[in-house]
């Protein structure tokens, strides 16, 4: 059985990684929470509480440039990578933006599915 310390939600944005202030690979928001995230990518040069950084856009926001987190890796498998928070200075008001527009993304794409399914 998972405990976990803060609810996950489910993700679909895109995201690139960086390791010491280089882009090292692009990936996939899987799930994500105000403790850490999974990134969905085949980049594995990367070894347990290793500190990366993580860019990313908010798609509709046009005017702004792209939001950064640092994370710590802990843990990878052959689809990705697990990353922290905890531990590591980032702005709270980001995390939870982004938590937000995971949010309201998966409850979008659920009604729109719901709304087909309706339809048929």
């Amino acid at each position: 059985m998972e405990h976990r310390l803060s609810q996950r939600v489910e993700g679909g944005l895109p995201i690139l990684v960086y390791k010491r202030g280089m882009p090292v690979a692009t990936g996939m928001i899987r799930d994500a929470s105000r403790r850490g995230m999974f990134i969905a990518t085949d980049y594995a040069d990367v070894r347990l509480n290793q500190t990366i950084e993580l860019a990313f856009r908010f798609p509709e926001r046009t005017d702004q440039g792209h939001y950064t987190l640092s994370a710590h890796i802990v843990r990878t498998d052959d689809s990705g990578l697990g990353v922290d928070f905890d531990g590591i200075e980032n702005n709270a008001l980001i995390i939870s933006e982004l938590i937000a527009f995971l949010q309201q993304q998966s409850s979008t794409a659920f009604a729109a599915g719901y709304r087909r399914r309706q339809m048929s």
